[in-house]
């Protein structure tokens, strides 16, 4: 899927604290995916959200998008079940 992964990850490379990110795709509804972005600091990801919120991308996808997206800052919680089993 690199016509949707490699715009964004030349696009987020630029935000200084940008590590890297993950795309889910819905295996049920192929139209519908989830990006994960990690940074730095939660620092890094809030000087984005506040000083890119209104860039046209955003607005664009917002306009484009079935259902708003919702932002939340998390951290990674490791999986310590058994391997090879799908996302959900």
């Amino acid at each position: 899927d690199d016509e949707v992964s490699w715009p964004l990850t030349w696009y987020m490379r630029q935000f200084p604290g940008y590590v890297d990110h993950e795309i889910v795709r819905d295996l049920d509804d192929p139209g519908h995916v989830l990006v994960i972005s990690h940074w730095s600091s939660r620092e890094a990801v809030e000087t984005v959200k506040n000083r890119y919120g209104h860039h046209p991308n955003v607005v664009l996808a917002n306009q484009l998008a079935t259902e708003l997206r919702r932002r939340w800052i998390g951290t990674r919680v490791e999986d310590t079940s058994t391997s090879g089993k799908e996302a959900a």
